[in-house]
């Protein structure tokens, strides 16, 4: 029986307030961060109790590896999880995925792909793969699934669910905001295919729900803490504009974020929330997609196009 390990990759985060040094330091290419940095990121890691992705990729490894064996009874899958700044390292879980496998497939969790924005994934899980004793299985990466019919039917699920929380009479002037993670703008000179697919994601998304084009924008969040130019309009941008035009109630729906972690608990829930109801705005976000069996579903479909398909990403 064929044997496959699958390795969930994920951007990482801090188990406790006091790895939050060494994991910003990770994050900085190993510069130390400032205390102020410091200071900043436990205090929003206190408001929202500690972040669960550690916990939540976990359960959609879980999940995952439930689903494809079920579905795929010739061949026994292992999915583990590991992140690329904050133990469990993606170099960490490579030699359980990899024990007794003939191929190690690569999933970052993000649908929207680009082998220079994702290059450190490739890399840590190349170089684990290529530090293995022994026969070494194939290795295969997936590439982008930001339209795979799965993903955004979940995403199109929760945004309608997301709409129906709002009163009855107001459902119809609900603005909805896609949103994704900010970069910096010399980051997207060199990829702006990414870019292309965020946005392809958002307009698919729309229309599964029945969104009409007034209905729906785009935008960013979670800009990082550095003096160089971020991608806009962000939160920030969107809330005074909305409340000018007469706008009173916001559903944010993130179209990249595939887990509550730092960026939706506290960038969108706190943070966003606050913008929004300062302006007098009404403001709520679609759940996050976690292990829903729609989305689980979505990740097996991806991993079985990888394992099937000649690599395109291989080792």
């Amino acid at each position: 029986m064929e044997r496959v390990g699958v390795v969930l990759m994920t951007y990482g985060s801090p188990k406790t307030l006091s790895d939050i040094p060494a994991y910003l330091k990770k994050v900085r290419g190993g510069r130390d961060p400032d205390e102020g940095l410091v200071a900043e990121f436990k205090r929003r890691y206190r408001l929202i109790g500690g972040s669960p992705l550690l916990r939540i990729t976990r359960a959609q490894a879980a999940a995952l590896q439930k689903e494809l064996n079920r579905s795929h009874p010739e061949r026994r899958h292992r999915v583990v999880a590991g992140m690329r700044f904050a133990p469990p390292f993606v170099a960490d879980v490579v030699t359980e995925a990899a024990e007794g496998s003939d191929m190690v497939v690569g999933l970052v969790m993000s649908p929207q792909f680009s082998p220079i924005i994702m290059g450190g994934y490739l890399e840590a899980i190349r170089g684990a793969v290529s530090a293995l004793k022994g026969e070494r299985p194939e290795l295969r990466v997936a590439g982008e699934w930001h339209l795979e019919p799965h993903f955004v039917e979940a995403l199109s699920k929760n945004l309608r669910r997301g709409l129906e929380s709002f009163d009855r009479g107001v459902r119809d002037d609900v603005q909805v905001l896609m949103t994704a993670h900010s970069m910096p703008k010399r980051v997207i000179r060199k990829e702006d295919y990414y870019i292309e697919q965020l946005k392809d994601t958002a307009a698919a998304v729309a229309s599964a729900a029945g969104l009409p084009k007034e209905r729906w924008g785009f935008c960013y969040q979670s800009a990082g803490h550095t003096p160089e130019e971020w991608l806009r309009p962000d939160f920030a941008d969107i809330m005074p504009a909305l409340a000018a035009a007469g706008r009173r109630h916001v559903l944010i729906s993130p179209v990249q974020f595939l887990a509550d972690h730092l960026e939706t608990l506290y960038d969108i829930d706190i943070a966003a929330r606050k913008q929004a109801e300062d302006e007098g705005i009404e403001f709520r976000r679609v759940a996050a997609l976690n292990d829903s069996p729609l989305f689980v579903k979505a990740l097996a479909a991806v991993v079985e196009k990888t394992i099937s398909e000649p690599p395109v990403l291989a080792a």
